[in-house]
């Protein structure tokens, strides 16, 4: 069997017959769906649930589909007597499924690896398949994967975002008009599953990024030090630049430990005066001493703070997923005049430190894809002393040190989410100046007017009122994008027409993103 699976390296290779088990039917598992299918596999989707969209095109497509608990593994599965196992992100280790096919012996795989096999479909003009660069982190993924494709197509190049970013990568690997790059956004549990795989299937990307690492998502892997080993295997197989964060000493470490190809670079950045081999600022302007000649005695120029301030894009973290896109588009040869210019109409997705109105000299923001306390410590330190809307679920994260470290100098903290009882501890232990209200309001309707209606009973001219939860919303709301539109809209209804200025907040198409 081993040997029928390390045959499948292509796209053109007999993959029917093959019998797959798709776990999951949501857009990846429907993407891995549909690709196997079209290859001539036998196709076998069992979920819990799934989308009365995607449950008709099952059998439309030469599936089938099986749909009902998974507290234990379906008879049925265990009769189909599956090859291989593939399973949508949200299964995790621990699921009755996934610990069946390990225990079994069963091939388990992910999307990512299902995509590195197939990735010949569609060619470039030289007969090669796209390369990939992966990008992975606790926060800041989808924003620098998006800067990163930006560049890449100002520099020439066809490029896709994909992955994790709402895109599934097999939907880009399929597209006809085909790629020059794949920009991959890795969650931590796509990571997971490609990390069981370290042969035939595991890709070799030109450039890979961890752009960050703090405690999250320790439900779902059991440990931190699980966690931080998933996140590891995005430089794994690296051929030209592994991209590390200089201020976050667990990145440096995952690229002093991996096994890439011989010759790939060690690429650092940070906010600090860049080393010959990377990127930085100096004295308020972002330079490239990576990918030049003379990068001993000399720098490029990329963009200034000061311009990227007129953009609303030059809170630390934003800088910092800017280096980090530019230094994975540069080892492409992207110009640094292209990298400019894809600055200079570039916006950041809604729902990160937004500004949504100014009003009798406050200001609100929206910063609700903070799901986590290190996005949230970012948040709080674009804007110190602020009123912070803070609490949701806190995913078996100690908001403790996050309160600590930033809830001193909040002007007040407004505690919402069912853990709450969490957070007014972690305040009272290590803020406890920091007047702390609670809203216990357990309907979507009304969290955010009460929450809104609080901060703008506290807020003083030059104030900033901050919503950075440090936690997902699945407690209250559909995602952190329906969090960020109903405080927008709160704001709004609660300032009527004395806003001087506010910005659209639309909610996204992939809420349950952040889950991942």
């Amino acid at each position: 069997m081993s040997e029928r699976l390390d045959s499948l390296t292509s796209w053109h290779a007999d993959w029917k017959g093959l019998r797959v088990a798709v776990l999951g039917l949501a857009s990846t598992g429907f993407s891995v769906a549909d690709t196997l299918a079209e290859l001539g596999a036998d196709v076998f989707v069992v979920t819990e649930r799934a989308a009365e969209e995607y449950a008709r095109l099952v059998p439309v497509i030469g599936a089938r589909l099986w749909q009902g608990p998974l507290d234990d593994v379906p008879a049925e599965l265990r009769a189909f007597d599956p090859e291989v196992v593939i399973a949508s992100p949200g299964f995790s280790p621990s699921h009755p499924v996934v610990a069946w096919a390990r225990e079994s012996g069963v091939a388990l795989w992910g999307d990512i690896e299902l995509a590195w096999r197939v990735r010949d479909k569609v060619l470039r003009p030289d007969g090669t398949p796209a390369e990939w660069v992966l990008i992975t982190g606790t926060n800041g993924k989808t924003t620098t994967t998006r800067l990163t494709a930006t560049m890449l197509v100002e520099g020439g190049l066809r490029a896709a975002p994909c992955g994790n970013i709402g895109v599934p990568i097999l939907d880009a690997v399929r597209d006809p008009a085909g790629f020059d790059v794949l920009v991959v956004e890795l969650s931590s549990h796509q990571l997971w599953y490609l990390g069981l795989e370290d042969g035939v299937g595991s890709p070799s990307p030109h450039a890979s990024v961890c752009l960050n690492l703090a405690d999250d998502h320790l439900v779902w892997h059991g440990s931190f030090e699980a966690y931080r080993d998933a996140k590891a295997v995005v430089y794994r197989g690296t051929k030209v630049a592994a991209v590390y964060n200089k201020s976050d000493e667990a990145t440096m470490h995952m690229v002093e430990e991996a096994e890439v190809v011989e010759g790939a670079r060690a690429i650092g950045f940070d906010l600090g005066v860049p080393g010959p081999s990377d990127l930085g600022v100096i004295e308020g302007i972002l330079v490239d001493r990576a990918f030049l000649e003379e990068r001993r005695t000399s720098a490029l120029e990329l963009t200034t703070v000061g311009a990227l301030a007129e953009r609303g894009l030059a809170a630390p973290h934003i800088v910092a997923n800017i280096l980090a896109a530019a230094a994975l588009a540069r080892s492409l040869d992207v110009p640094p005049t292209a990298i400019r210019s894809a600055l200079e109409g570039f916006r950041l997705d809604p729902h990160r430190i937004e500004v949504v109105a100014r009003a009798g000299g406050v200001t609100w923001v929206d910063d609700s894809k903070a799901t986590n306390p290190h996005a949230a410590a970012s948040s709080l330190a674009a804007y110190p002393g602020a009123v912070w809307i803070v609490g949701g679920q806190l995913k078996g994260v100690d908001i403790a040190a996050l309160v600590a470290q930033r809830g001193p100098a909040s002007r007040a903290a407004i505690v919402i989410g069912v853990e709450r009882g969490e957070v007014v501890a972690a305040f009272a232990r290590h803020a406890p100046g920091v007047p702390v209200f609670e809203v216990d309001h357990a309907e979507t309707e009304t969290v955010m007017n009460r929450a809104v209606e609080l901060a703008a009973g506290i807020a003083r001219d030059g104030d900033v009122v901050l919503l950075a939860p440090a936690a997902a919303s699945f407690d209250q709301f559909t995602g952190y994008d329906d969090r960020g539109a109903r405080f927008a809209a709160a704001v709004r209804a609660r300032i009527g027409g004395g806003a001087d200025e506010h910005h659209d907040a639309t909610p996204e198409d992939d809420a349950p993103g952040e889950a991942l």
